[in-house]
Parts: structure tokens; C-alpha cells; sequence
């Protein structure tokens, strides 16, 4: 097992393979072996150095009870440290869900450490600080009788969450946690190939184009008949991916 410390928190992660390196960012609730391992990554990517991160409150990672842990900021910089710890000076870049939020934040806020970005199950308005529209979400995952839980979309959380067996009370401050916003403009001078991928069946997210029409350089593939639980896993996104990391500029 390996483990880095980030700043006083201690990060879980995977490295698997030699070659160009690619680092693996997974989803709110989930962690690397769940959303890269029993999805197909692993073997898809067995050409390069793989490198996924449990990201904190997740998986084998410190799972802090605060608030004020899971900032942008703070999850971001997970990432580079990681990279810093490796003596990895740029890297291929792949996120789903928070994990592509985050690594939406990488693109603009650290250009230079990645060759290529792709920004799984997110679209428009990923980068928008919606705090307010998560409090449901927040009050489901504390909720101490779930049966009381009412909202479907808070319901769905909270049942992903204790289905991966989480600490809802880290869930839940990471997902109460302050988020900038980031804009259009972050990205005016964006020189990064950009990928933005999302089922046409995902209810959790915007549309993917309107996202990737902020980015100068980015594409977009639509799943069909996917949502955001079972598109990890399909094989175009598998295929579109290796040929997008191939063509990658050194």
C-alpha cells in the first residue's frame, strides 16, 4: 500500500505499469479501485504508469470531519503533491464526477503539470459554487434515520454512499465544503487537449457540450444510453480515450 502526506492529511494510492503517466481522479463516495479497477481501466490503461489517488474522506485516505478539508483548493492540491511526491513533472489527466470537477480546477489553476485532460460525467455548470443546492445531499448523509430521507436525488446519495461502505459524516463535510467557481475565463488561453465525456442518460449533469464550448480545445462524447453509475464502464469511453491519450502532444 502506498501512502503520501498532503499538508497534514494522508493520501492512498495506486501505481500500476510503466510508461507516460496517468492520473486517475474518481467520484464523490466512490475511491480508485471501485471507479477505475472493477470498471476496466486498469487493463484498458496497461500501457501507461496508472496512478489513482483515494481522494480524502474516500477509500484507505484521511477521512476528515470539517468542513473547511475539502475545498477546492485542498483537493487539487492533493493531486500536484502527489505528482511532486512521484517526481512526475506532467501527466495525463482523467476525472469522473468530482474527480472531473477536480480536475476541471487542475486545468485552470495548474495548466502546466498535464499533456491532456479528460473530464468524465460532469458538464455545464461543474464549475459553478452551488453549496446551496447540495444541502439536501448534506442533511441525507447525516440523517439518522434514512427512511426519513425524502428527496430522491439526496436518497440516491445516500444509498451510493453506504453501499461503498463510506464515513457519511466525511462524505457529507465534503460535500458541504466551499467551492470556487471557475469560469470561461480561466480558460481563454487554454493550450491543453481537453476531452469531456458524459452518458446521454445522466441525469446528474448538464449537457457536456455546453461545458466543453467554454474550453478552447476540448471535444465531446456522448454515451449513448449511458447514465452516470454505468458510463465508466463502457467501451467507447474506453476506446475514445486510448486514442485521445495516443494522440496527446509530448
Amino acid at each position: 500500500m502506498a501512502f503520501f502526506d498532503s499538508n497534514g492529511v494522508k493520501i492512498h494510492y495506486e501505481d500500476r505499469g510503466s510508461g507516460d503517466p496517468v492520473i486517475l481522479v474518481h467520484g464523490f463516495a466512490s475511491k480508485a479501485q471501485h471507479n477505475w479497477g472493477l470498471t476496466g481501466w486498469y487493463k484498458t490503461l496497461a500501457n501507461y504508469r496508472v496512478i489513482a489517488l483515494d481522494c480524502r474522506g474516500h477509500g484507505q485516505s484521511d477521512k476528515p470531519h470539517e468542513s473547511s478539508a475539502y475545498s477546492s483548493t485542498a483537493m487539487e492540491d492533493d493531486v500536484i503533491r502527489l505528482l511532486d511526491h512521484l517526481n512526475i513533472k506532467r501527466a495525463l489527466l482523467m476525472g469522473y464526477s468530482m474527480g472531473g470537477r477536480i480536475s476541471m480546477g487542475l486545468l485552470a489553476h495548474h495548466p502546466e503539470r498535464f499533456r491532456a485532460v479528460v473530464l468524465g460525467g460532469i458538464g455545464a455548470g461543474a464549475g459553478i459554487a452551488e453549496r446551496e443546492t447540495r444541502k439536501p445531499i448534506v442533511q441525507a448523509l447525516l440523517a439518522e434515520d434514512k427512511s426519513k430521507v425524502t428527496n430522491p436525488r439526496a436518497k440516491l446519495f445516500r444509498d451510493f454512499a453506504e453501499a461503498n461502505k463510506n464515513d457519511l459524516k466525511a462524505l457529507a463535510a465534503c460535500m458541504d465544503a466551499e467551492r470556487g467557481a471557475i469560469t470561461a475565463n480561466e480558460f481563454t488561453r487554454n493550450s491543453v487537449p481537453v476531452l469531456v465525456v458524459a452518458g446521454s442518460k445522466d441525469e446528474l449533469v448538464a449537457e457536456p457540450e455546453d461545458l466543453a464550448n467554454m474550453i478552447p480545445l476540448a471535444q465531446v462524447l456522448k454515451l449513448d444510453g449511458r447514465d452516470h453509475l454505468n458510463a465508466p464502464g463502457d467501451k467507447l469511453y474506453h476506446k475514445a480515450v486510448l486514442e485521445f491519450f495516443a494522440s496527446a502532444p509530448k
